[in-house]
């Protein structure tokens, strides 16, 4: 008899309930995106909210303490953007000024520090970085230029500046009864237990993740700092400035820094490559492997070379910020993963103790 059988037409349907929802997620990406980086600058700032209500003895609401943070980190970002920032931008001009002389001095192609076994094809290497970067580094300049314009130009990018933190204000306002009422409206009392099990370790993970990489990017940039000023290297602000927003990309991130380092120095004739080198490689340990395990505590254990492949993937979905979100992203599903896993071992062995 011809029909329809129940159990597949459930699954067809399933499937395409996911398929739906995959496509509305690419179709939204850039909205998503908006209100993920609103949701983490929300993380970053809920301790201090935390702390302010704590310190007045919570005398002040959570909303007047929303308030007081707000107005604190616009001063320090406008006193940052005055000291700080103001000499990234004039070292940024110099270095695109000065950057095609220098490509066409010979005296970098000896200052670029390579390992033993490379050092016969030097000659190669320096052909190829010359060829690269196009005539000496004339074509590279303009369309650095030209990115960056495109970047900080444009209502929809205003648009985002001002609309992430006015989202990551109701986050932080309105999140936690959000989330109340979402777990009541779930009517099983297990199921109502998981979920709520899940959001608690995805809020950890996301505000332990976030406070690491922002502690990690300070650190970063202070050694950067004071390790090239005393070395007496070019562009030392700028460079160390780089190597913090770069920390904020895993692996690939500090790597891209430690090079364009090396070989900015090499353009500009800094004499200590090689302890450079040296240095990264210390900090690096020190970094990875102390500092940061601590910072981020248990809940973002992931294999190397799946963060690799996150970072990779996330950069062909959603380029750089794609390659930002891959590992939180990849650390929440484990935890939703862990959690259902940890939850339908305790049914079947709550089944099995019945029977």
């Amino acid at each position: 008899m011809l029909g329809i059988d129940p159990k597949a037409a459930r699954a067809a349907w399933t499937v395409f309930l996911v398929a739906l929802l995959i496509a509305i997620t690419w179709v939204m990406r850039g909205t998503l995106m908006v209100f993920a980086v609103a949701l983490f600058l929300a993380y970053m700032l809920s301790p201090l909210v935390d702390f302010v209500v704590r310190f007045t003895r919570s005398r002040l609401s959570r909303t007047l303490a929303l308030a007081v943070v707000y107005v604190v980190i616009t001063c320090l970002l406008v006193l940052l953007g005055v000291t700080v920032g103001s000499r990234i931008g004039a070292e940024a001009s110099s270095l695109a000024a000065r950057l095609p002389g220098l490509l066409n001095n010979p005296a970098w192609t000896t200052q670029i520090p390579l390992p033993q076994w490379l050092e016969g094809e030097r000659g190669n290497i320096v052909a190829w970085l010359q060829q690269a970067v196009g005539n000496g580094g004339s074509n590279l300049v303009p369309y650095l230029r030209e990115a960056g314009a495109q970047l900080f130009s444009g209502a929809r990018y205003l648009l985002y500046i001002v609309l992430v933190p006015i989202l990551s204000f109701f986050f932080l306002k309105d999140g936690p009864g959000i989330i109340v009422n979402a777990v009541a409206a779930i009517g099983d009392g297990r199921r109502r237990e998981v979920v709520q099990d899940i959001l608690d370790d995805i809020s950890l993970l996301l505000g332990r993740y976030i406070r690491a990489l922002v502690i990690l990017a300070m650190c970063t940039f202070a050694a950067y700092s004071l390790f090239l000023g005393i070395t007496g290297a070019p562009y030392t602000v700028l460079l160390a400035g780089f190597a913090a927003a770069c920390e904020m990309i895993p692996v690939i991130g500090p790597l891209g820094a430690g090079v364009v380092v090396i070989f900015v120095g090499g353009f500009s004739g800094y004499a200590h490559l090689w302890w450079f080198v040296l240095f990264w490689v210390l900090y690096r340990l020190f970094q990875d492997y102390v500092v940061s395990p601590y910072l981020m505590g248990h809940g973002v254990e992931l294999n190397p070379l799946l963060v690799l492949f996150g970072v990779l993937a996330g950069e062909q979905i959603a380029g750089v910020a794609g390659m930002f979100f891959s590992v939180p992203a990849i650390a929440t599903l484990r935890v939703v993963f862990v959690r259902l896993q940890r939850a339908q071992r305790h049914r079947l062995g709550f089944q099995h103790s019945v029977e």
